[in-house]
């Protein structure tokens, strides 16, 4: 997938970063993920069982010496919850990545951006290396980029939906207007949305439910692999321009007459 992307001082190759929620077991899961080529996972600390037996908890399956670990403040709904979970991360996985998920609409899920903003000034100032969660919104996807958010991470459609990229525009605005790397999170359902992101000039994608759904989760991480090296390929050549009518392809100058 080329020569990969940093974020802050971590570098990936894979542009796939998948999640670990909604998998029938955890053995499914790490065949997924190994299916993916992904090389960052992303983990809801409120929802893992730290206190598993030993041979029995997600980090016996997706293990911290084999992938980069991306806690996650899923189910946090204000900023103080985002932040105490971030710190709890920072303590328990002896890392600084966080992505910041706060929740302003149960039904929706979509962020609450005003406390999104307020979670991450902290958090960046605290030395975290910061991804957060947001709506496609240019202005808001800005402010996250100033205040130095290792990344931002636009949704495409609800978490869950399956619905693709609803707003392509937005996207392209927000790709033209910050300077750290636009990373798609959520509405991805299938190959083709991934593609479509890249192509459109995303630097990854995030999944969970696109995979983790399908009726063979581990094939579908396979599929979703292939389309993000097709997207980004297709987006490193360059497309032809479109055209309202036909062109020929082979030359019509020089073809004798009869």
């Amino acid at each position: 997938m080329g020569e990969g992307y940093s974020l802050g001082r971590y570098h990936f190759t894979s542009r796939l970063i998948i999640g670990t929620g909604k998998y029938a077991s955890f053995e499914q899961n790490l065949a997924a993920a190994e299916a993916s080529g992904a090389e960052m996972v992303t983990v809801a600390l409120r929802r893992v069982k730290l206190d598993a037996p030993p041979g029995e908890g997600l980090f016996d399956f997706i293990r911290p010496d084999r992938f980069t670990i991306l806690p996650n403040t899923a189910g946090c709904t204000t900023a103080e919850d985002a932040i105490t979970t971030a710190h709890l991360a920072r303590e328990l996985l002896d890392t600084d990545l966080v992505k910041l998920e706060v929740i302003g609409d149960e039904k929706t899920l979509f962020p609450d951006v005003p406390a999104t903003l307020e979670a991450a000034r902290v958090l960046v100032d605290e030395g975290f290396t910061v991804l957060p969660y947001v709506n496609d919104d240019p202005v808001a996807c800005q402010r996250l980029a100033a205040m130095g958010c290792a990344a931002v991470m636009p949704l495409a459609a609800p978490i869950g939906s399956g619905l693709g990229i609803r707003n392509p525009a937005n996207i392209r605005i927000i790709l033209e207007t910050v300077d750290v790397p636009v990373i798609v999170d959520a509405g991805v359902g299938t190959a083709s949305d991934a593609a479509i992101a890249m192509e459109l000039g995303c630097t990854a994608v995030l999944m969970n439910t696109g995979i983790a759904a399908a009726r063979d989760p581990v094939r579908m991480a396979r599929a979703m692999r292939l389309a993000v090296e097709a997207g980004r390929l297709a987006y490193e050549a360059g497309r032809m321009p479109r055209r309202l009518y036909a062109s020929a392809s082979s030359p019509l100058d020089g073809l004798a007459s009869f």
